[in-house]
């Protein structure tokens, strides 16, 4: 995959740059390490500037976040329940858990928005529960934006720094990357036990 990103980049420069954000924010897999990093690279041997890089990046990350949210408001709290009201109880899910997570996204929804933009996989993801809760697009737009300018800038600017080595910060992406995805895991882990406690202790 990494050949593939590189080979779209070097042949369509700015507009590689967002396509692959863009995508990649719909289909989180593609890792943004590798687009930002070698982005940033590009600069030091192409016509691309980092500036350029670092906005276009982000307007791709926004097209994608976009598409993620109004997916989000397709499946609403009310679809949701009508999923609920056929399968809950083969999912072990009550309406009462869908309204109580939305509550939690309308109180601090601005601030998971922003501070989950710079966590790998969760950067793309938390665009469905921010439709899904209804928050407003302009909020949801301002720390969608601040958030991936911060991260894209990082990365690309470390890219433009190193320069040849760009590689290294992949690596160490990777590494913040799996530590990340170990926390998600233990926290679900975590929600599971306690949810299924609770369930036992209402039967």
């Amino acid at each position: 995959m990494e050949s593939w990103i590189i080979e779209i980049m070097e042949k369509f420069g700015y507009l590689g740059i967002l396509i692959l954000i863009a995508v990649e924010n719909v289909f989180p897999p593609i890792p943004s390490e590798i687009i930002l990093t070698f982005g940033g690279f590009m600069t030091t041997r192409t016509e691309l500037t980092p500036l350029g890089v670092i906005i276009t990046a982000t307007l791709g990350s926004l097209i994608g976040a976009i598409i993620l949210y109004y997916i989000g408001r397709i499946l609403e709290v009310e679809r949701l329940e009508k999923i609920i009201d056929r399968w809950g109880k083969l999912l072990r899910v009550k309406k009462e858990d869908i309204h109580r997570a939305d509550a939690w996204f309308d109180k601090h929804g601005n601030k998971a928005v922003f501070f989950c933009r710079m966590i790998p996989l969760i950067r793309s993801l938390i665009s469905v529960p921010a439709g899904m809760s209804g928050m407003k697009l302009t909020p949801f737009l301002f720390y969608t934006t601040i958030g991936t300018l911060i991260w894209n800038t990082v990365l690309v600017l470390l890219g433009t720094t190193l320069g040849d080595r760009w590689e290294d910060i992949v690596e160490f992406m990777d590494v913040y990357s799996n530590i990340a995805y170990a926390l998600i895991a233990i926290a679900i882990v975590v929600v599971l036990v306690l949810y299924l406690r609770r369930f036992k202790k209402n039967n």
